[in-house]
């Protein structure tokens, strides 16, 4: 029959065991704070890289490079009328490489990433052929059973290019380079020429004389449903909403520790000032002047993420929805 050990030695067991517990959990704590803050560097370094592209085609590059650090392999499709082209690709075989390319791929051949592009929203769906096309999903070497993760980029005209990420993947924080991509694409993509206007020789002279008349201020109307506004105004009210999305997103990566102090102290436009107040002017400029329509998407981004729905928390001194 076994005996039960002494009770110093069991006492002493106990006590090591509660040691190595305690030693396991700050073990786990540090490698978890140091895997953040690794990650956190990796994001920033990523942001400030597709801030710095000067063409599309080095912002493309730069972003696949980017996302490929978060999932095993990675890949960017152009997105012109209803056809899909391979732009870069990362973590596949050369001979997949070049393949990818050549790829002109119809939307509808790919349901999901047709649901993306359609919605504006990322998209998880299984690798499966029904879902992004038996030619796709043949050339990955995809499993019926895996998982994609597709991010849309934004262009001026609505959605320009699809982040297609696959293996282990981090989709918030490749969400998050979608969105400052799509920034950095509007900004970059060439506006349509203007229509040349006539203009009748006789009246050359008096043409270059006249003053131009001041622009009326455009006049706001009430909020329409979303069914009610033209396509044109849809696509203002898109960008932004993203363009929202990642100014705030940008606060919460590059000054967590006054985030946190602003909800702490209730005063979050007080820690925040300079970072609200510019992200205010250009959406005021971009967005507000424009589009009669506009609703203060920067506001609402502001109070659902940085507040976490509470109003109270922006602190006395924040301005409020602008209007």
């Amino acid at each position: 029959m076994a005996t039960s050990a002494p009770e110093p030695l069991r006492q002493l067991l106990d006590s090591r065991l509660g040691q190595l517990i305690a030693d396991a959990e700050r073990l786990f704590a540090e490698a978890r704070d140091r895997a953040g803050r690794d990650m956190a560097e990796q994001l920033n370094q990523a942001v400030r890289r597709l801030r710095m592209c000067s063409n599309l085609e080095d912002l493309c590059a730069t972003l696949v490079d980017a996302t490929a650090a978060f999932s095993a392999s990675a890949a960017l499709f152009g997105l012109s009328g209803d056809m899909l082209s391979g732009k870069r690709i990362r973590g596949v075989s050369e001979t997949a490489a070049r393949a990818f390319a050549a790829l002109h791929l119809p939307l509808a051949s790919a349901p999901a990433l047709a649901g993306a592009a359609s919605s504006g929203d990322p998209v998880v769906t299984a690798t499966a052929a029904p879902e992004v096309s038996a030619e796709l999903s043949d050339l990955l070497e995809h499993e019926p059973r895996g998982r994609a993760h597709v991010f849309p980029v934004a262009g001026r005209e609505g959605i320009a290019a699809l982040v297609y990420a696959w293996g282990a993947v981090r989709g918030p924080a490749i969400e998050l380079l979608a969105q400052v991509a799509s920034s950095v694409w509007a900004a970059l993509a060439e506006p349509a020429a203007p229509e040349p206007i006539a203009v009748d020789p006789a009246a050359a002279v008096l043409v270059s004389i006249a003053p131009l008349p001041a622009p009326a201020p455009t006049e706001r109307r009430a909020a329409a449903s979303w069914d009610e506004l033209s396509p044109e105004e849809q696509q203002i009210h898109l960008r932004a909403q993203r363009f929202a999305r990642v100014q705030v997103s940008e606060m919460r990566l590059f000054e967590p520790d006054a985030v946190q102090r602003g909800r702490t102290n209730r005063d979050l436009y007080h820690a925040l000032g300079p970072q609200i107040d510019s992200a205010r002017e250009i959406f005021r400029a971009s967005f507000f002047a424009p589009c009669p329509s506009m609703l203060d998407y920067l506001h609402l981004e502001l109070v659902r993420t940085l507040a976490n729905d509470n109003p109270e928390l922006l602190g006395r001194d924040y301005p409020g929805p602008m209007v």
